[in-house]
């Protein structure tokens, strides 16, 4: 398979492409959000800067270009601009002391950054005035709704002139220099300010409070972030050689077993299922094989919905197809619990020289070729638990993928984009496959190095206890990731 992924990208034709760029720091999927409240005597002022990432840009783009000329010039830029921030004015809200301000939109303005290529990124500035009489101490508390069911940075600050700021809990100082650098030690865990409560009084000085920078960026995420971005240029770089589509194929290969090696993939449930249900290499493979089916198969269809679907949001699919597939590790789960329940466990009668080695089909104490020290081995694997598992491991599409794809389509190569997409499937199969193997390999190793009586005796015991701590394991790990996908961001 991986020797067809890298000839059917040697074999594809050459087609122009765009200028190499950086990706977008916090993904490609993002919008950002940052509000500057200047707050005076007698007004409230609103700096509003929205930093969009290359796919909503790239879903935006059939409405801001108007005439369909694939460009967007000047005047649509001013007309999305205007749009977009009457849109904003809608969206946010102040209190002052209890009673809302009514904003006008001052000032409105759309530029589009290059992205990765193909794409643009959109950056949007909003400036925003309202009334408010702050010449006595007062209280305001702002809220941002714009677009909140898009994942991404969110920044608030405050700032008085001519005015005390008594109390905040926002900074007075854009960490993220109002989103043009954000900072990398909090990239993976990104600021989600989303509301301020600021009270001053007449005068001047006062606090400027800022949140402590704790977390910190891991070299393995920086490597994987190298590596994506490598990936991305060669896949819409200005021109496509046969080496560059080797080093796609390659790299993508690479991206897709480190993929699957981040915690979250199931990897070790799959692994453990194998093992726990006696599982052969055979089994691992099918595992992996559906894994890569049903990943390229995500990716195509999740592509199609973000170029046709102006509206759609991939990343709240994926969220939900992250708490599809926790459900479906859980069901797998519940039905090996079930089997395990119904399933006698009785061990062997010890016996001074003798092995206990039972078959998969075989009654307790007679012998088998298999050598397996199972009082009550746990049966074979169904086809459909295994399915199961394998879907479950690529009903995810990878972020990475998913771009890499459209990225390809939005340049003419399409077949490119699908032979990436497959080579990164491969790769997120090949680590779950190993993972499965590893451990079938190591339960058989340590059933044929039992040496003793002892050691057999106590072996029978936790083998035959292996099914259900298997299914407890799948079904808890399925719960706790569907539970983290509906809790997490999006």
């Amino acid at each position: 398979m991986l020797a067809g992924c890298v000839v059917s990208l040697v074999l594809l034709v050459t087609l122009p492409g765009g200028p190499a760029a950086d990706a977008h720091p916090l993904g490609n999927f993002t919008v950002n959000h940052y509000d500057g409240l200047r707050l005076f005597p007698d007004h409230i002022e609103l700096h509003a800067v929205v930093d969009t990432a290359e796919i909503p840009t790239l879903q935006a783009k059939a409405a801001t270009d108007t005439d369909g000329d694939g460009t967007i010039s000047p005047t649509e830029a001013a007309r999305h601009g205007g749009t977009e921030c009457a849109a904003l004015a809608g969206a946010v809200t102040a209190m002052v002391n209890g009673g809302p301000v009514r904003w006008r939109v001052a000032h409105s303005a759309a530029t589009y950054p290059p992205g990765q290529p193909p794409f643009p990124t959109t950056r949007l500035i909003c400036s925003l005035a309202a009334p408010a009489d702050l010449r006595t101490p007062a209280t305001v508390e702002f809220t941002d709704h714009f677009r909140a069911d898009r994942i991404g940075w969110r920044e608030i600050t405050a700032v008085g002139h001519g005015l005390r700021v008594v109390s905040s809990n926002v900074s007075g100082v854009s960490i993220s220099d109002e989103l043009r650098r954000y900072p990398n030690d909090l990239l993976s865990n990104p600021r989600d300010q989303r509301s301020a409560k600021v009270r001053v009084e007449p005068g001047s000085g006062g606090i400027s409070v800022g949140a402590p920078l704790t977390t910190r960026i891991g070299r393995l995420d920086r490597a994987l972030a190298s590596a994506t971005s490598t990936l991305n240029e060669l896949a819409g770089g200005t021109e496509l050689t046969p080496l560059v589509g080797v080093a796609a194929a390659l790299v993508a290969l690479l991206l897709g077993a480190a993929h699957a090696a981040l915690p979250g993939h199931g990897k070790t449930v799959m692994a453990a299922y194998l093992a726990g249900r006696q599982g052969t290499r055979r089994d691992a493979v099918l595992v992996g094989a559906t894994v890569t089916l049903t990943h390229t198969a995500g990716v195509l269809v999740l592509g199609l919905l973000v170029a046709v679907l102006s509206s759609f949001a991939p990343e709240a699919a994926l969220r939900w197809l992250g708490v599809l597939s926790g459900l479906l590790v859980a069901m797998v789960g519940t039905g090996l619990l079930r089997t395990a329940v119904r399933q006698p466990l009785a061990a062997c009668p010890p016996s001074s020289g003798h092995s206990h080695e039972i078959g998969h089909s075989h009654e307790i104490g007679h012998s088998h070729s298999h050598g397996q020290l199972v009082g009550g081995a746990p049966p074979a694997p169904g086809r459909a638990g295994l399915v199961g598992m394998g879907i479950a491991g690529g009903l995810v599409p990878s972020p990475t993928a998913l771009f890499v794809l459209l990225g390809a389509v939005g340049l003419g190569r399409t077949v490119f984009g699908v032979a990436l997409v497959l080579c990164y499937g491969l790769g997120m199969a090949g680590t779950l496959t190993l993972a499965g193997l590893f451990l079938v390999t190591l339960r058989d190793r340590a059933e044929r190095a039992a040496m003793s009586e002892w050691l057999r005796d106590r072996g029978a015991r936790v083998a035959a206890a292996l099914p259900a701590v298997t299914a407890v394991l799948v079904l808890v790990v399925g719960l706790g990731l569907a539970l983290r996908s509906l809790l997490g961001p999006g």
